[in-house]
């Protein structure tokens, strides 16, 4: 899964040139900011940002080995970050609502078996159709 992202990494000269000036456009912001904050290290990112705007805009050779270690590197980061995201949201939002919910007896699907019912069919109420209904069913 991750391989075959990775191998669908575009690196034509559109590609590399947008890669190139945003990246130093983010780079010329943080260092500004740095600036703003009196911090010693905005010059690194003053400079690196110009470095791959030019490079973006005049040689893009030179950045097509930064740009796909780049993009791989983002594409094995999502792969992880999204799979702990949905752990953290599953173990924070949706166990413990089960829990509470179980312990107050509430039963969220209908899953206890009555065997005085017939069936477990969900009637409608009988109305007229209109053409909505469809577009908007719930």
């Amino acid at each position: 899964m991750i391989v075959e992202e990775i191998k669908n990494i575009k690196s034509n000269k559109a590609e590399i040139r947008k890669f190139g000036i945003t990246v130093g456009i983010v780079l010329l912001i943080i260092g500004g900011v740095l600036f703003l904050l009196g911090k010693a290290s905005f010059p690194y990112l003053l400079i690196s940002g110009v470095t791959l705007i030019i490079l973006g805009l005049t040689s893009t050779s030179i950045l097509k080995p930064i740009q796909k270690l780049w993009m791989m590197l983002a594409v094995v980061l999502g792969f992880f970050m999204s799979r702990l995201i949905l752990v953290i949201l599953f173990y924070l939002v949706v166990t413990p609502i089960g829990f509470l919910g179980g312990l107050f007896g509430k039963d969220f699907i209908d899953e206890k078996f009555d065997k005085s019912k017939s069936s477990y069919w969900n009637y409608r109420d009988s109305k007229e159709y209109t053409p909505t209904e469809t577009e908007r069913q719930f």
